[in-house]
């Protein structure tokens, strides 16, 4: 017996691997974007600390440029460093 494929047709499916489900900054879950963002994904990536947490891009951008003396990570409040 033979099988032959006529079409084919792939699903998949992807998330992040960060320990939270949502941005501790905009609050929206990390498979979706920042309010910045209309479309998650490449142009909306999530950015970890030192301190292993995880925000997305622009959120975190903006709440480092916000901050008057060095910025402080808004969840445990050490000194943010971006990892690397």
């Amino acid at each position: 017996m033979k099988v032959k494929i006529l079409q084919w047709h792939a699903v998949a499916s992807w998330t992040w691997d960060a320990q939270d489900e949502t941005c501790g900054i905009c609050r929206m879950a990390f498979d979706g974007c920042c309010p910045d963002c209309k479309f998650p994904g490449d142009d909306c990536p999530l950015i970890w600390g030192v301190c292993n947490h995880a925000y997305h891009l622009h959120c975190i951008l903006k709440w480092v440029n916000s901050q008057t003396s060095t910025p402080l990570c808004p969840m445990c409040r050490r000194e943010w460093q971006f990892k690397g």
